[in-house]
């Protein structure tokens, strides 16, 4: 797969309307959500020379994007680490069925016993994401952990939606299994 090179000069007519329909979804603020699209082009500029071009530009400056969104919420929460969880959960009343990635406790909980325990099953689920076959770990996390899109990632990856979501439900599976194994 070829490697993706940076435009910095093209962002804003391609990719600002994106970013911003992307940031009012989260934080439902226009002036947060330009503030925050800005932040994000300020900050891919910064990074560019880390950038790797193995994600697509657009995919790239999401991420950086989403960091954004969640620095956000940690600096206007009490809080700390209870963003991801506010931003998850529209509807709370379907947890139960809930995966696993879910449900991980807050990291940055301050409770004596809680914060052992958090980083405890932090580690298990690395531990078992990384015995998961490689493209399996690498969809999982794409979708999972960094949020990517299902377009994005197909097209990434050279996979149609099925694939992806086959690939998914088996790690699903797979890591249920494991974590069942080593922590429940």
């Amino acid at each position: 797969m070829p490697l993706h090179e940076l435009h910095p000069d093209t962002w804003i007519d391609k990719y600002a309307d994106y970013l911003f329909n992307y940031a009012i979804t989260r934080v439902s603020d226009t002036e947060i959500a330009k503030d925050l699209v800005q932040e994000t082009f300020f900050a891919g500029l910064k990074s560019a020379k880390n950038y790797k071009g193995e994600a697509a530009e657009r995919t790239w400056l999401i991420a950086i994007l989403k960091r954004k969104v969640i620095d956000h919420y940690r600096k206007i929460n009490s809080k700390k680490g209870k963003a991801e969880v506010r931003m998850s959960y529209a509807n709370t009343s379907e947890e139960e069925g809930d995966w696993l990635e879910e449900r991980v406790a807050d990291p940055f909980s301050k409770g004596g016993d809680e914060t052992l325990e958090n980083e405890e099953l932090g580690l298990a689920i690395q531990d078992c994401i990384s015995k998961l076959p490689k493209k399996q770990s690498l969809v999982f996390s794409m979708k999972t952990i960094q949020g990517m899109s299902t377009e994005d990632i197909c097209n990434e990856l050279g996979i149609n939606p099925s694939n992806l979501w086959v690939m998914i439900h088996r790690a699903r599976t797979a890591l249920m299994g494991c974590m069942n194994q080593t922590w429940f």
